[in-house]
């Protein structure tokens, strides 16, 4: 035991990340395509942005709780795309330790945050189809600053002690078989399974309390259905502000639990498969998001086009 403690401290102060095994004639035609692909992440999240922030006509609870979003599809893309760009054209992918550590609870943090705001836009839905009289008094300023608050800080909270936890054990290899480090994945590298029981513990609870949030939203369009069955105006008001929520959680949902099925369970899929799976949750919410709010909702579509249309002029 004191073999392994001492290789862990004196050895173990970055990770080799193997899950990048493509050609490098291949890699270079992948870094084109995934540059391309952050450059348009990065510009349709920072239009929205910059539309909702510069329009007061924007400044409402749907529009804010959009605009956080978007802030936090670049929070966690910005994680990932920046260092994998740098690995498509090396020829070791190596990351340093608290480097990897970093990445691991920006990521963690990054999945968790979005869940909640999505938890914090279906309450909004909810009161403004089913309570509309009482709408701007439950959705303040105050509560409003208060719910972005909860779904940002408490995310990070609660990965931020996942990965002090991990960052405890004794580790018996530097290898992390995926494109990026993974919470999940740097524990599996851990010297005793025996070590891992309270990190085990703590990733259940925290499944757990974001367990709560996915019911949470269905009560809510539960509620927000039943209200629309009956009311035209509440039927046209989902159609054009529940729509783009329900399609984006549609993909966030999907990819998820893609993602949590290839850490979770050994697959039989090829490397390239699983490498894809592991990036989707980077690359279709951070799009989608954005572009199916973009054309859905009327105000940001006008706003945007004017912009565009005038430049073009």
């Amino acid at each position: 035991m004191s073999l392994i403690t001492n290789y862990n401290n004196s050895q173990i102060t970055s990770f080799i990340l193997s899950g990048l095994n493509e050609p490098m004639n291949l890699r270079v035609a992948l870094f084109s395509v995934t540059l391309l692909c952050y450059c348009f992440i990065v510009m349709v999240n920072v239009t929205v942005i910059v539309v909702i922030i510069l329009d007061k006509n924007m400044h409402e609870p749907m529009y804010i709780l959009l605009c956080t979003l978007c802030m936090n599809g670049l929070y966690g893309t910005t994680s990932f795309y920046p260092k994998f760009l740098w690995d498509l054209l090396s020829a070791v992918h190596v990351i340093s330790y608290s480097g990897c550590l970093v990445q691991a609870l920006v990521m963690y943090s990054f999945v968790c945050s979005d869940l909640s705001i999505l938890a914090v836009m279906s309450y909004d839905r909810y009161v403004a189809i089913c309570r509309p009289l009482v709408y701007h008094s439950v959705m303040s300023k105050k509560r409003l600053l208060m719910f972005v608050s909860f779904s940002w800080f408490t995310p990070f909270c609660l990965s931020a002690v996942t990965m002090i936890l991990t960052s405890r054990l004794m580790l018996c290899s530097r290898y992390v078989a995926r494109l990026y480090c993974v919470n999940l994945v740097i524990v599996k590298l851990a010297c005793s399974t025996a070590d891992t029981v309270v990190n085990n513990t703590v990733a259940n609870l925290t499944v757990t309390f974001f367990l709560f949030h996915g019911i949470f939203i269905v009560l809510s369009y539960v509620y927000v259905i039943r209200t629309c069955v009956n009311s035209l105006e509440s039927r046209a008001k989902f159609m054009q502000t529940c729509v783009p929520h329900l399609t984006s959680l549609l993909f966030f949902v999907v990819t998820m639990l893609l993602d949590v099925f290839n850490l979770r369970f050994d697959s039989n899929l090829s490397p390239t498969i699983q490498n894809v799976i592991a990036i989707e949750l980077l690359i279709v919410p951070p799009i989608m998001n954005p572009l199916v709010y973009g054309f859905k909702l009327t105000k940001i579509r006008i706003r945007i086009l004017s912009v565009i249309t005038c430049q073009i002029k």
